[in-house]
């Protein structure tokens, strides 16, 4: 079975909300196997651009989980406080 990342490039618009969804995200993860493996801000730029403060990386243990876990009713109702929080772009990597 492959691993599958879920990759997420973040700059945060609101940093209340941002740590009201950082905190209620880790309870989405666990019926899926989930682990998070990265989160922070971007130190420099070494070659081309990058519009993301921030960067999050997730481990799931293949890609059936990852889309588990993203139609899950716990991880859908916390879609519109992500965006009120932040802009956000999401991907999936699958080694």
């Amino acid at each position: 079975m492959n691993c599958a990342y879920v990759i997420g490039h973040v700059t945060v618009k609101d940093s209340r909300k941002w740590q009201q969804y950082r905190n209620q995200v880790p309870a989405t993860l666990e019926p899926w196997g989930a682990e998070l493996m990265f989160r922070g801000k971007i130190a420099s730029v070494l070659s081309g651009k990058h519009e993301h403060s921030d960067t999050v990386v997730i481990r799931f243990p293949g890609i059936e989980k990852v889309t588990g876990w993203y139609e899950s009713p716990q991880y859908q109702s916390l879609i519109p406080l992500r965006e009120q929080a932040a802009d956000m772009e999401l991907l999936v990597f699958e080694e």
